[in-house]
């Protein structure tokens, strides 16, 4: 090891000033092209932590909805009628329900969206109906008596929505 340091240092001293100055450029300029090259590595390697977080959050949501469409498949089919009378149970003033064969006309009246998820929720769950056709209007309304707020404004959906009943030991009325 001494030998070569010690060559390199007879080469250099060999090298005319100009010669020294070329070569000590080239050598700086090949530092930064290495280090230009390796800096997406390194931002890579600093981003590892935060992407492997967020890596497992999506794996955790993943089993989550694995686990979820499990249950879905593995619950006791629902007939007909049995379908009919769960989505019933769930309606309101604002929700009403129109039987035609199979399906089920829900029209909406002034349902806050918070309510709407919840019973798409339920009548997906409990009654095991399924939206085929969405014919949805947004609206917003002012709700100034209601909320602390004050001047808040409420979501609300008005249209119709058509579910699917599940036909599984439907019954012949």
């Amino acid at each position: 090891m001494k030998e070569l340091r010690a060559q390199a240092l007879a080469r250099w001293q060999a090298l005319s000033p100009r010669e020294q100055r070329g070569v000590s450029v080239l050598g700086a300029l090949l530092g930064v092209l290495l280090f230009w090259s390796i800096a997406p590595a390194l931002s890579t390697l600093r981003d590892s932590d935060n992407r492997r977080a967020q890596i497992g959050q999506q794996q955790a949501h993943m089993l989550a909805l694995q686990a979820q469409a499990q249950a879905l498949k593995a619950r006791a089919p629902l007939s007909r009628d049995e379908a009919l009378r769960s989505l019933q149970s769930l309606t309101s003033a604002q929700i009403q329900l129109n039987v035609q064969g199979d399906r089920v006309t829900v029209q909406l009246k002034a349902v806050p969206a918070s309510t709407l998820a919840n019973w798409l929720t339920q009548a997906r769950s409990q009654a095991q109906a399924l939206p085929v056709e969405a014919h949805l209007t947004r609206n917003t309304t002012g709700t100034a008596s209601t909320t602390p707020v004050g001047n808040a404004n409420v979501v609300v959906w008005d249209g119709n929505l058509v579910l699917s009943l599940p036909n599984r030991g439907a019954t012949a009325n």
